[in-house]
C-alpha cells in the first residue's frame, strides 16, 4: 500500500499463511485465552499490546485461529474495550506531542506540517468511526479538551 502523504510507494509486509492449521505447540484452550486476554486488558494494555505480549511470551501467533474471534471482539463482549478506538487514540497522542513540541519550537515548519497531516488523519478516522457507529455522533475532536482528557 502506498503512503498517504508522500510520493513514495509503501513497503511490502508479511502475509499470514493462507491455510489455517492447528498449531501443535499451543496447549491453551479458548476459555483460558479469554481469561488471559481480559486479565491483560485490566492491566491497561491495548488490544495490539495484548497480541504482541501473547506472541512474545506465550508463543501464540494468532488468537483468531484458536478462539475464532479477534482480541478486540473478545474485549468488546466483556466490556473492557475503551470508548475511543486504539488507532484514533494513537493519532491523538501524536498530535498532543507535536503541539507540545511546537510550543517550544515555533519555527519548526516540518513539525507544523506533520501536525496538519496528523490532524487530517484524525478527522478522516473520526468521520469513519461516526459512520460505522463506533463513536458517538456528538463526539468532537477538540485539541485542548482532548489534551486534558488524556494527560
Amino acid at each position: 500500500m502506498a503512503r498517504m502523504y508522500s510520493g513514495s510507494k509503501g513497503k511490502s509486509g508479511s502475509t499470514k499463511p493462507s491455510k489455517k492449521t492447528n498449531l501443535s505447540w499451543i496447549r491453551y484452550k479458548p476459555k483460558e485465552l479469554e481469561i488471559l486476554i481480559s486479565k491483560l486488558a485490566k492491566e491497561g494494555k491495548t488490544p495490539s499490546q495484548i497480541g504482541l505480549y501473547l506472541r512474545d511470551v506465550y508463543g501464540i501467533p494468532d488468537i483468531k485461529s484458536i478462539c475464532g474471534r479477534k482480541i478486540s471482539k473478545i474485549l468488546e463482549e466483556k466490556n473492557l474495550l475503551s470508548n475511543i478506538p486504539e488507532d484514533l487514540m494513537a493519532l491523538i497522542k501524536r498530535s498532543i506531542a507535536l503541539r507540545k513540541h511546537l510550543e517550544t519550537n515555533k519555527h519548526d515548519m516540518p513539525s507544523k506540517r506533520g501536525l496538519e497531516l496528523t490532524e487530517a488523519k484524525i478527522r478522516k478516522l473520526v468521520k469513519y468511526y461516526k459512520n460505522s457507529k463506533k463513536l458517538d455522533n456528538e463526539w468532537k475532536y477538540d485539541p485542548d479538551k482532548i489534551r486534558l482528557l488524556i494527560e
